[in-house]
């Protein structure tokens, strides 16, 4: 089941012409490299290309490499998502040009006691969810990926991957029409997408963004940075 959509913007606060609008993204994006609202997250805050676009890639958070290179997906995960995009027909140096990058959180959330990435607290979620919903009120995009269960959980209510991965789900985000559809994480460290029904559905999953009309605009006219 569809998440409650994040807080609409009010009609006239929004920036009318594109040159305004990427006007207030840049500054947005320099008050979300100031953010320290979050004593246990290692920063500075990640933040991507300053890419009017109507595609919008959801991450979970960065890990230490991506803070150290200021750029989301620059390591070992990042290798294998842009393989999954440059399979239907944008490589990486396009799909950071043409597609805005965000996350649920913008800072790594350090080790986990146990080995891997600790997963940031319902507080940390909540403390950076504005900077998303302040994102999808600028951009309005048409069609939304995110990447991970708990990107996808920022949208979708769901018990497995299998539920949500290969389908489009059709949501209103800021007022307004949008598609989302899920990817699992390309983590090395995770087995579902290179085995069974994982494998599948995300063929199905890259195959339903391949033919997206948000997708196809992308290719043939990718958003100018300015």
């Amino acid at each position: 089941m569809p998440r409650t959509p994040p807080r609409r913007r009010t009609a006239a606060a929004a920036p009318a012409t594109r040159a305004e609008r990427l006007a207030a993204l840049r500054r947005h994006q320099a008050r979300l490299r100031r953010c320290r609202r979050c004593p246990d997250m290692t920063g500075p805050p990640v933040v991507g290309a300053p890419v009017l676009s109507p595609v919008l890639l959801v991450g979970q958070a960065p890990g230490s490499r991506e803070i150290e290179l200021r750029r989301p997906f620059a390591w070992t995960a990042g290798k294998t998502l842009f393989r999954w995009f440059e399979g239907i027909g944008l490589d990486e140096a396009a799909f950071r040009a043409r597609v805005y990058m965000a996350a649920v959180c913008r800072c790594f959330p350090g080790k986990a006691p146990k080995g891997g990435d600790r997963v940031p607290s319902e507080t940390e979620i909540a403390s950076c969810a504005p900077w998303l919903e302040a994102e999808i009120a600028l951009l309005g995009p048409r069609l939304v990926i995110p990447a991970g269960r708990l990107a996808i959980a920022r949208f979708l209510d769901h018990r497995a991957l299998a539920e949500v991965v290969g389908r489009r789900h059709r949501l209103r985000l800021g007022g307004r029409p949008v598609d989302v559809i899920p990817l699992p994480h390309p983590s090395g460290a995770s087995v579902w997408h290179r085995t069974e029904p994982g494998r599948s559905l995300l063929a199905r999953a890259l195959a339903l963004i391949a033919a997206h009309p948000a997708w196809q605009a992308i290719l043939r006219r990718p958003p100018p940075l300015g």
